[in-house]
């Protein structure tokens, strides 16, 4: 408490003197107003004031005082002044436009087209019958200050207010210049209670386009009914303006949150082939709400949204785009620098040449020469193509240079080994579809009269010779058999994918066994395809290999499964559950909690840039031909298959704890440290996972409990209950009936909830994300999509792939067009920029709330993250636990909290971000 008291400018020194009329008189006369006087003040309160029970402490301060001052305020107020410290982040480029605007505003700053203040007090005026405000102030030396070149600028103004005037809870910001300017921070100081601190980190529009004040409050949290009287009006009308009227198109400098369906897609305007089924809605496929930008129709299709296209931008409330370095990061990355510039105009010299990788050396040579280089191709697109700005400084001979996969580097082989193979189902980038085999053998829950018979093709013979000498029955009653079932996820779409140019896919199962030391052998692999007829072979199983033949189906099976995984991961466990199911929450939060709720600011950086890379998503990765389409197996029916698996989406099962049992990958235990126990021990998503969970939900109970000590104060909270009512009824609409959702009526429903939602924002997508580009960069570890099938022996191909099994093996890979579109796609996407922010970190950390206790609460949570994170080095140094230390073993760093920039397959940030 000590050290959040002391940073946040509250006095240490408590004294037990009383005041006198002189003294009382020397603080608001304005004449002998000065540090020292504000400093005794201050010691004076500070001694009075309570901070043993929460209520005392979140009182207004002159309320706090008010017994003592009753005797010695003067009959009459006096003025004296206050000074605002305002903080206004620069730009770091600015383009020709906005140069001449900075400009133009320097010097009609000085003729009166300023950047105006006024303070408002918690406290009523009682003339008015409205909150009691100060005379505007006018933010000093814009045009002074104007061509500094900082990241940050300090301005000043100052406010003359009576001595009556109470405490300062909100500042009204009116900007009369021509250009936006992002305001960073305003400290109040000369008040007794000490420097009243205002998080703004907002954009604040010129008023000529957005005619009203902009409103910010201070950072004193309050639940809705502890609203001082000062700020309620404020309170309701800052998220009547967040929610807008749901009418219009929405300008890329509003800052409104609302709801649409997923009808942006498609473009329906370009053909037939570029029209998608809208998500979500009446007579559509159940899905999360996305946040609604407006824009006109289609002309084809009026229920279909027309699309903005790259490189132009799409709505997302102003506050929700990426800053400045964020964008940078984003923007030089191959994604749209090289690939959107250069491998267009590649594609007709690649289509020319045989366009499949020969042998692994191609491969090799994408990380060793690049890609053009490889082609012969450098020299020619160097002259042909205008580079844009934001690659010239990247070394001619770099382009499209690929970084070494890090799955390379400690084993070059290691993808090719069965138990790696089977590792990464624990600890690669996909390690939360392994289940434990309930039943053997498996069976679907498809619908038997569209689908077929449920009954899977693995009989006991398959698999009894890989189960070091156990029945099959005592090998599920030991908890050894794990399946990796991607059956029912795919067999409803195969005859439609497969019916694709250039794609051939399975629906396929994977058996695993584990060993006596904790690592897992993958024993048998189920591919099916949709039955033709009733007596059609459409099913076959693949079982370790005994010969040089079967050596080659194993490694082709084996690559389906990844391409079936790579899919599932995609669609599902990433952007599903992590990107989509979350955004419904993110729009409901800023629509119904106030930014002064405890729950809103408890939030806030988890919510980080979301909004915003999910609406980029939309706009080329998930489009119609987008980069998701391209380069993953189900092409056109991929966000089809992403809704079809929102059907079996629940929250309440979300969580680390509950998805690790519903998967039976543990089992309760109340003797365990996190109350369950894992059936595979060395699990290090789950075993580093669990560790992190337990920090989050031991932060957040103790900050729910801080501000609900009892249910009576969760369930009369309007603004906490609209926010969730909101999310259930609007924003995952078609499940709103389930009766799984959680209900919010204690504090132990509210912990658990944000601790499911922090946890998905922050270590589930991280251990998602993060290794794409580690593990998937290397194509024939992870391929994203498979172009053939295995031949039977009586297909034309046999001859083929008898002849040439190397060459056959990469005629099924991706091409190397899709692989280096698909290498650049994730290569960006597991790059961590330079603004970011880690769980355990917060922007401001003193300051972002001025509530001491819970400061202090804060940085006992950063420091566990910090034990945490030493905890996850030494599990890595273990040579006990195989599964992520051994010979040519990658260490599992996924769920390693802290992280430099770039790609670096660990780092937890606190959002979805990326």
């Amino acid at each position: 408490m000590a050290l959040a008291k002391e940073i946040m400018g509250i006095s240490l020194l408590e004294k037990s003197s009383s005041f006198t009329n002189s003294s009382s008189m020397a603080l608001f006369n304005p004449n002998n107003y000065h540090k020292e006087n504000h400093l005794w003040f201050n010691q004076q309160f500070q001694g009075r004031r309570n901070l043993s029970t929460r209520k005392a402490f979140r009182q207004s301060t002159m309320a706090a005082i008010s017994e003592n001052l009753i005797k010695v305020v003067p009959e009459k107020a006096v003025k004296f002044k206050v000074r605002a410290v305002v903080t206004v982040r620069n730009k770091n480029k600015e383009d020709l436009k906005e140069t001449i605007v900075k400009h133009l505003d320097a010097f009609t700053d000085k003729i009166g087209r300023n950047v105006t203040l006024e303070l408002i007090s918690t406290d009523m005026d009682p003339n008015t019958k409205g909150p009691k405000e100060s005379k505007q102030a006018v933010l000093k030396d814009w045009s002074k200050k104007s061509n500094l070149k900082t990241e940050r600028v300090n301005y000043t103004a100052e406010f003359i207010v009576d001595s009556n005037f109470g405490n300062p809870g909100a500042i009204t910001v009116t900007n009369k210049h021509q250009q936006e300017f992002f305001l960073e921070s305003i400290t109040i100081e000369g008040f007794a209670c000490g420097p009243v601190h205002f998080p703004c980190n907002s954009w604040v529009q010129p008023k000529k386009d957005h005619p009203g004040k902009r409103i910010f409050f201070s950072n004193q949290p309050y639940l809705p009914d502890e609203t001082p009287a000062g700020l309620k009006s404020l309170r309701e009308r800052e998220l009547r303006d967040l929610r807008g009227d749901g009418k219009g198109v929405r300008k890329l400098s509003d800052r409104i949150y609302d709801y649409d369906i997923y009808n942006d897609l498609g473009n329906p305007d370009k053909g037939i082939d570029f029209a998608r089924p809208k998500l979500g809605g009446d007579g559509n496929a159940p899905y999360p709400r996305r946040c609604r930008s407006g824009r006109v129709p289609t002309d084809t299709d009026i229920s279909a949204e027309s699309r903005v296209e790259k490189p132009n931008p799409t709505y997302v409330p102003r506050d929700e785009q990426f800053e400045e370095s964020k964008m940078n990061t984003f923007s030089t990355s191959r994604l749209k620098a090289v690939l959107h510039n250069l491998i267009p105009s590649l594609m007709a010299s690649i289509s020319s040449n045989n366009h499949d990788f020969k042998g692994f050396s191609d491969i090799d040579s994408l990380y060793s020469k690049g890609l053009l280089l490889k082609l012969g191709l450098q020299d020619e697109v160097l002259k042909k193509l205008p580079l844009p700005k934001v690659v010239s400084s990247i070394k001619e001979g770099d382009l499209l240079k690929y970084d070494t996969p890090k799955i390379l580097s400690k084993d070059k082989f290691a993808w090719l080994r069965d138990d790696e193979f089977a590792r990464q189902a624990i600890a690669g980038v996909n390690p939360v579809s392994i289940e434990k085999l309930q039943v053997f053998p498996p069976v679907s829950k498809l619908d038997p009269e569209i689908y077929g018979p449920q009954e899977s093709a693995l009989k006991e013979e398959h698999i009894l010779g890989h189960l070091n000498g156990m029945t099959v029955q005592e090998a599920l009653d030991a908890n050894k058999l794990f399946i990796m079932d991607h059956h029912d996820v795919y067999l409803p779409f195969l005859d439609r994918i497969n019916a694709l140019d250039g794609r051939k896919a399975y629906a396929t199962r994977t058996i695993f066994f584990l060993s006596d030391v904790g690592t897992l052998k993958p024993i048998a692999i189920e591919l099916s395809l949709p039955q033709t007829g009733p007596s059609s072979r459409s099913k076959r199983v693949v079982t370790p290999p005994v010969c040089a033949t079967g050596n080659w189906t194993w490694q082709i099976a084996k690559a389906h499964v990844c391409a079936n995984d790579a899919g599932v991961h995609q669609l599902v466990n990433h952007w599903l559950r992590t990107h989509a199911c979350l955004e419904p929450f993110i729009l409901a939060a800023h629509r119904q909690l106030s930014a002064m709720h405890p729950i809103y600011k408890l939030l806030d950086p988890h919510m980080r840039y979301t909004l915003e890379i999910n609406g980029l998503a939309r706009q080329s990765l998930l489009n119609a031909d987008g980069v998701i389409e391209a380069c993953f197996t189900p092409g056109r029916y991929c966000m089809e298959i992403s809704a079809a698996a929102y059907k079996n989406w629940r929250f309440d099962l979300e969580g680390l704890p509950a998805d690790l049992i519903r998967r039976g990958m543990a089992v309760p235990d109340s003797t365990q440290p996190h109350g369950l126990k894992l059936l595979i021990e060395d699990y290090p998503y789950a075993a580093d996972g669990l560790m992190i969970w337990g920090a989050i939900e031991g932060w957040v109970h103790d900050y729910v409990n801080h501000y609900y000590p009892s249910s009576a104060q969760v369930c009369s909270d309007r603004e906490l209950q609209a926010w969730y009512a909101e999310t259930i009824n609007v924003g995952h609409v078609e499940l709103r009936n389930e009766d799984w959702w959680p209900t919010l009526a204690t504090p132990e429903d509210l912990i658990s909830i944000l601790t499911t939602l922090i946890w998905l924002a922050s270590a589930q997508h991280a251990a998602l994300n993060f290794g794409q580009y580690p593990y998937g960069g290397y194509v024939p570890n992870r391929p994203p999509l498979m172009r053939r099938l295995i031949p039977d022996e009586n297909d034309p191909e046999y001859a083929v792939f008898l002849a040439d099994p190397q060459k056959y093996f990469f005629s099924a890979l991706p091409s190397l067009l899709q692989a280096t579109k698909f290498m650049a796609v994730v290569d960006t996407l597991s790059t961590h920029s330079p603004d970011e922010e880690y769980l355990g970190e917060r922007h401001q950390p003193s300051t972002w709330t001025g509530d001491a206790e819970i400061v202090e609460a804060f940085y006992k949570f950063s420091a566990e993250i910090g034990r945490i994170e030493k905890e996850i080095d030494e599990r890595n140094a273990n040579t006990k636990l195989k599964n992520r230390c051994g010979a040519g073993v990658l260490p599992y760093e996924l769920l390693a909290p802290s992280s430099g920039p770039g790609v670096t397959c660990r780092g937890v940030p606190n959002s979805v971000s990326i």
